[in-house]
């Protein structure tokens, strides 16, 4: 399966995007290579385009200066979007860094282009609700995460949304997604481990 045969795949799935619907933005497709540690986006810029990711693993975070110490705020893995979602649906500037914590390639369409879909189709349109409700569920679930969940089950959903990130990710910026140190994060993986 191409690169491109993997977004229709998931554009299908995640929207109900038909082969006819994905032929609009075909030619709107760019691919991009990214080097571990290289940026996606950058603190105070507008993200101006949607990435799907193909291969690697990216990161958004803040930085706290007084501690001088980051903080990692979303993950994203692949076949699904790396976006700072609030920039990129209200075109505003970005409030933390995306950068690639892997070696990474995505397939991404501009902001200006996508909008554009929208009012050729129906089902475009439905993508981009979806996006925001999409943007929204992530938003939520990680503040419920903190709020509701223990940092062994926020553990266990991390396991569910990115299965492979332990196999590509150092343990201290899981420990920073997760809210907990380091030797929080080995304790419960070797409690889990020993059920």
């Amino acid at each position: 399966m191409t690169e491109i045969d993997k977004l229709a795949f998931a554009l299908n799935q995640f929207a109900g995007l038909s082969e006819e619907d994905f032929k609009l933005s075909s030619d709107l497709w760019l691919h991009k290579n990214y080097k571990k540690g290289e940026f996606y986006n950058l603190r105070g810029n507008v993200c101006t385009y949607l990435g799907f990711v193909v291969d690697g693993v990216f990161r958004s975070y803040t930085i706290n200066e007084k501690a001088g110490e980051e903080k990692n705020v979303f993950l994203y893995s692949a076949n699904g979007f790396v976006v700072p979602f609030k920039s990129f649906v209200n075109q505003i500037a970005c409030d933390y860094h995306t950068q690639a914590m892997t070696d990474a390639s995505i397939i991404f369409i501009r902001h200006t282009d996508l909008v554009s879909l929208y009012s050729k189709s129906h089902q475009w349109e439905k993508f981009g609700r979806l996006l925001a409700q999409e943007a929204f569920n992530v938003t939520m679930t990680r503040i419920e995460g903190f709020l509701l969940k223990s940092p062994e089950e926020r553990y266990l959903d991390l396991i569910k949304d990115h299965p492979d990130i332990f196999n590509n990710v150092p343990l201290y910026h899981i420990s920073s997604y997760l809210g907990i140190q380091g030797p929080s994060l080995s304790r419960i993986r070797k409690r889990i481990l020993g059920k």
